[in-house]
C-alpha cells in the first residue's frame, strides 16, 4: 500500500525482525515495518518462534489501525487535533497561526502531511523527537534557524545513518566532558525501551535511543582502544 502511494521506505517493502540475544526465555523480538515502525513482542515469550509471533501480531494490530482511512490527517482532523492542543496547554488561537510557537509547529506538521496515515505522521514525528532528545533543536535555534526552517528541511530527511553516527559523537563529546553521562542515559532508555514494548507501544524513538547510544559506546570504545 506504501510502495503504492509513492512513500520511501526504509529496507523496500521489508519487515525485519530482531532478536534480542539470549540463551534462556523469556525471548524479546522487535520488528521494523517498512516506514521504520517499531513494535515489540508484549508477552512472556518461552521460544524465539512465540517472540517472532508476538511482535507481528502487535504490529500488524497497530498497522491495520493506524493505516485505516479514518486515521488518516484531513483538515478536520487538524482542526480538531490543534483545538485539543490548545486546550490542553492553555494556549489562544493566535499561537496556532504562528509557526514559531510549539503550537504553530504542531499544526505546521500536520498541514504538511495532509493526506498521510497517523503511522506515517509518527514516523516523521520520530525524527524530531529524536532532534529534541539530542539537544540538536536547541543548537539550531541557537543558530537563529527558524522552527519552520528545521521542519522543513527535516519533514523531507530521512532517518539515516548519517544522522545516527552525529547523533553518537554528540554522546560521545558529552561522555568525554561528564563521564558517566553515557551509562545513565543507556540505563534509562533500556528501561523505558521494555516498559514501552510490554505496553505494546510503537518503539522507533526508544529503539533508535538505544542504537545511537550503543553506536557512542562503540565508538568511544574504538577510541580508547586506538589510544592503547
Amino acid at each position: 500500500m506504501k510502495q503504492s502511494r509513492g512513500a520511501d521506505l526504509k529496507n523496500g517493502a521489508l519487515v525485519v525482525y530482531e532478536m534480542v540475544p539470549s540463551n534462556s526465555p523469556p525471548y524479546v523480538c522487535y520488528v521494523t515495518l517498512p516506514g521504520g515502525s517499531c513494535f515489540g513482542s508484549f508477552q512472556f515469550c518461552p521460544t524465539k518462534a512465540e517472540a517472532r509471533r508476538s511482535a507481528a501480531k502487535i504490529a500488524l494490530m497497530n498497522s491495520v489501525f493506524n493505516e485505516h482511512p479514518s486515521r488518516r490527517i484531513t483538515d478536520e482532523f487538524i482542526e480538531k487535533s490543534v483545538s485539543e492542543a490548545l486546550a490542553s496547554f492553555n494556549g489562544n488561537r493566535e499561537e496556532a497561526d504562528n509557526p514559531n510557537t510549539g503550537i504553530g509547529a504542531f499544526r505546521f506538521m500536520l498541514e504538511s502531511n495532509k493526506g498521510k496515515s497517523m503511522l506515517e505522521f509518527q514516523e516523521l514525528m520520530t525524527v524530531f523527537q529524536l532532534l529534541h532528545w539530542n539537544g540538536s533543536l536547541k543548537a539550531m535555534r541557537e543558530r537563529q534557524c527558524s522552527r519552520q526552517e528545521v521542519l522543513a528541511h527535516y519533514s523531507h530527511r530521512a532517518l539515516d545513518d548519517d544522522i545516527r553516527n552525529q547523533m553518537a559523537m554528540d554522546w560521545v563529546n558529552r561522555e568525554q566532558s561528564t563521564p558517566g553521562a553515557l551509562s545513565r542515559e543507556l540505563s534509562s532508555t533500556e528501561r523505558e525501551l521494555d516498559e514501552a514494548r510490554l505496553a505494546g507501544k510503537e518503539l522507533r524513538f526508544h529503539k533508535e535511543k538505544k542504537d545511537i547510544l550503543m553506536l557512542a559506546a562503540g565508538q568511544l570504545g574504538s577510541m580508547h582502544s586506538s589510544n592503547c
